[in-house]
């Protein structure tokens, strides 16, 4: 697969450019959207961004490398994100975390053999209200307990 932008996509980044008073603020949601893209932030990924926002390499690759939503590797067609901080871990996301590491037999940031799940303990992701929570992709889900996470995970598609 050759990486590179649409011109749609470049008429999209040069919006987003324009959006702030030094382009450069635009790097998160053109990272994003390379992501979205191509799966993860490989090092030609990267490299790509880099050009197509005037930045250095070294500099795209500080902002994926400190923040977690960005994947520095490939991760699962579904990647599962267990939030384990305080208000989730009081309200048994340990649990949570445990039976999906046992289910899958993968560990933080592992991906299953076929590709389709990957696992995260991640930090808090703003829902503390209600805890405990996971991500699914983009979908999230609060106030779970070990039955309805094994809903969540048997509704997946194959």
């Amino acid at each position: 697969m050759e990486i590179q932008f649409t011109p749609e996509e470049i008429a999209k980044i040069n919006e987003l450019k324009a959006l702030y008073p030094q382009s450069q603020s635009a790097i998160m949601p053109v990272l994003w959207m390379a992501q979205k893209k191509f799966g993860w932030l490989s090092e030609d990924v990267m490299r790509l961004v880099a050009d197509v926002m005037d930045l250095t390499y070294a500099h795209v690759m500080g902002v994926a490398s400190f923040y977690t939503m960005y994947f520095k590797k490939p991760m699962g067609k579904f990647h599962v994100q267990v939030c384990t901080n305080v208000s989730c871990k009081l309200r048994g996301a340990d649990e949570i975390y445990d039976f999906v590491k046992e289910k899958y037999s993968i560990g933080h940031n592992e991906t299953t053999p076929d590709g389709r799940i990957s696992l995260e303990e991640v930090e808090c992701m703003g829902a503390c209200g209600g805890a405990p929570m996971i991500a699914v992709n983009e979908d999230y889900h609060e106030n779970l307990n070990l039955d309805k996470v094994k809903a969540i995970l048997q509704d997946l598609p194959q």
